[in-house]
């Protein structure tokens, strides 16, 4: 178990509302995204951006850095904001988010934007490439720990098998998958699309350790990482059970908010809902 304080606990829950307002924000804005999947992995970010992961924002290059793969990348928003928040650049440059001549594109480049680490388009590549960035740890005789957060819709992608196969045959134990369950894909429920459960046994077969996590609390999702930094014979998968839109009520478990832009009235009903205001 962590060693998080109630007020650790405060001011990541806090961090997390603040990533899914930057997100709306940005996707208002620029006119595209994908705001459903953005707003269901805050708490993940969160936990991950400004607790667990070993980075340096004035280093985006320093070779013991952890690593970070935004598998679903059409969630950038919410990762824009965590770099941003972090320091590695200032929230302005995401005005013109997705432009031809902005270093942030609508997917994460990593030739462009400091703290990418993989550049994301299509899915089901960041398993893989995960597995790839462990294995140089190791051959390099590098400390750094490489972490993966895919949604589960991705996980209807064989690559993503082929990934986890990889992983456990090497036993990459500086490996930790996230999976964003939040049950809900652009074209309706995952489990009418494609049925993928159950996933966690799934992921026992590949060879993985694998807890289930409520991917909404501050607690679980730190514990998830502590067990996987200390689990030292097989890669870990965390399957953070999510709600898509979350902390938005009209846009809580709706397909329809995978990729559509709120207009300006929903947005302010978005960021009223987040408790915009209410906060300092």
């Amino acid at each position: 178990m962590t060693t998080l304080t109630p007020e650790e606990v405060s001011r990541l829950e806090e961090i997390a509302r603040r990533l899914r307002m930057d997100s709306l924000r940005l996707i208002h804005r620029r006119g595209a995204g994908h705001p459903g999947g953005a707003l269901s992995a805050a708490e993940i970010m969160a936990v991950l951006y400004f607790r667990t992961l070993r980075i340096d924002p004035s280093r985006p290059d320093w070779p013991e850095r952890d690593r970070f793969i935004l598998s679903k990348g059409h969630a950038s928003a919410v990762l824009y904001s965590a770099l941003s928040r972090r320091g590695y650049f200032a929230f302005s440059e995401l005005d013109n988010w997705g432009e031809v001549d902005c270093p942030h594109q609508g997917h994460p480049d990593r030739l462009r934007t400091p703290g990418v680490d993989m550049t994301s388009g299509i899915l089901g590549h960041g398993v893989a490439i995960g597995v790839g960035l462990a294995l140089a740890a190791r051959l390099k005789k590098l400390s750094y720990r490489t972490y993966v957060l895919v949604g589960d819709g991705e996980c209807q992608a064989g690559i993503i098998w082929e990934g986890a196969a990889t992983a456990a045959k090497y036993q990459l134990a500086n490996l930790t998958v996230v999976v964003d369950a939040n049950g809900v894909q652009l074209d309706g429920p995952v489990q009418e699309v494609m049925p993928i459960e159950p996933l966690r046994d799934k992921w026992l077969a590949c060879g993985w350790h694998a807890a289930e996590v409520n991917g909404h609390s501050i607690r679980e999702v730190a514990d998830g990482f502590e067990l996987a930094g200390e689990t030292r014979d097989r890669p870990t998968v965390l399957i953070a059970r999510t709600t898509k839109g979350k902390g938005v009520s009209f846009m809580e478990g709706q397909s329809y908010w995978h990729g559509n832009v709120p207009n300006p009235e929903q947005l302010q009903q978005a960021l009223a809902e987040l408790g915009e205001g209410a906060h300092g």
